[in-house]
């Protein structure tokens, strides 16, 4: 990828959306600096038109005058954008449906309406020199036509960025790149991809929406947001090095403690076998495994662990070999030589993985090994 890639993290916007989770200020703060030190370039901050308390959380935000650009959020109305000039934020983003589902449904306006509330709020936005950014919400189920003809008004008004919101995750990899594809087309702007996971696809479609040409990635840490969430930033950060050979500019070493500080934050436990930055992920049992992994990393590593700071663990149980109890032995100054001793220590760790649910303890492993040697001595 030699074209420009931009991350826009919404963890304080749409992952604060997440429900029940409700950040501090400080929280807001701790984990603005975070993202700002590890190299990510934007992030959507909050929503003024939630009132004094809400601005003034973004405000303490910006007063710590991190090396980002900042946005806010609001919807496409001349209140919602009177409020968010309130703010010292860098990028003003407006949101409106799109979809006729939603126009008809929840708004009952019509197409119409929304070009003109595009030209008439867009227009006044743009004069206020701030940043622009138009979100097309629902622009998943929205006539492609459609969408076209919006993104031309806003053009046209002044806007800098289209996001283009996959509201109910409701696209794959293969008609997120044709949509995008096609809205690539019919526009200059600046396209952002915001996609939601509910049925586990957001950060495929958002590497699909950057093939196709969107410029900017809407993320959130650890893939909070509504619903199922949205794209996780460490996923797509590491989707874009290695499937894509792209950089996005964020230090990948610092992903690990980002997410940990985000879940504290939060109060939403990160799964152990979550992508990237789940406790377990590099994490090996399977005698197979371990026996190709001593030979060479890469025949059960995509990518080394270090590139986030990590190191790969092993763990005896079920489906351990004899490479993995020679390994664990070891590491415990045990040189087990006797291949039938070896063998017998293997049933008695499998043995107990099935009746306790967990790997053995080193002073269980002790053990395993006084009894069994102790077992041969006598026979």
């Amino acid at each position: 990828m030699n074209r420009s890639l931009t991350i826009n993290d919404t963890t304080l916007r749409d992952g604060e959306q997440t429900a029940g989770v409700a950040f501090t200020v400080d929280e807001k703060c701790a984990i603005a600096y975070a993202l700002a030190e590890a190299g990510v370039p934007e992030m959507e901050i909050g929503i003024p038109a939630m009132g004094d308390e809400e601005i003034g959380c973004i405000q303490a935000i910006a007063a710590l005058r991190l090396p980002v650009a900042l946005m806010v959020w609001g919807r496409l109305t001349e209140p919602d954008l009177a409020a968010a000039l309130r703010c010292d934020a860098d990028i003003v983003h407006l949101s409106i449906p799109v979809s006729d589902i939603h126009l008809r449904h929840k708004l009952r306006q019509s197409r119409d309406w929304v070009i003109d509330q595009v030209t008439r709020v867009i227009e006044r936005a743009a004069l206020s020199g701030r940043r622009v950014s138009l979100g097309l919400e629902d622009a998943s189920r929205a006539d492609p036509a459609f969408l076209a003809l919006v993104a031309a008004r806003a053009q046209a008004c002044g806007a800098q960025r289209l996001r283009f919101a996959d509201t109910l995750g409701v696209l794959d990899p293969f008609t997120t790149y044709e949509a995008l594809a096609r809205l690539r087309e019919h526009t200059e702007l600046d396209i952002e991809i915001h996609a939601h996971n509910d049925l586990g696809l957001a950060t495929a479609n958002t590497l699909a929406a950057l093939r196709a040409g969107a410029t900017h990635a809407n993320t959130t840490v650890n893939g909070l947001g509504e619903r199922a969430g949205n794209a996780a930033l460490e996923e797509v950060v590491m989707g874009v090095r290695h499937l894509m050979h792209g950089d996005t500019g964020v230090n990948t070493q610092a992903l690990v403690g980002i997410s940990r500080l985000v879940e504290r934050a939060s109060g939403r436990t990160v799964a152990a076998n979550k992508s990237i930055v789940g406790e377990a992920v590099f994490t090996h049992e399977s005698g197979i495994h371990i026996d190709g992994l001593l030979k060479h990393a890469t025949t059960y590593e995509s990518f080394d662990p270090a590139e986030l700071g990590r190191e790969r663990r092993t763990v005896l149980g079920k489906h351990s070999g004899s490479h993995a109890v020679r390994l664990a032995y070891g590491r415990l100054g045990i040189a087990l030589d006797d291949e039938a001793l070896t063998g017998s220590l293997l049933a008695r760790i499998r043995d107990h993985a099935m009746a306790t649910k967990r790997e053995p303890s080193p002073q269980e492993l002790q053990r395993f090994f006084q009894e069994s040697r102790a077992r041969w001595a006598s026979a």
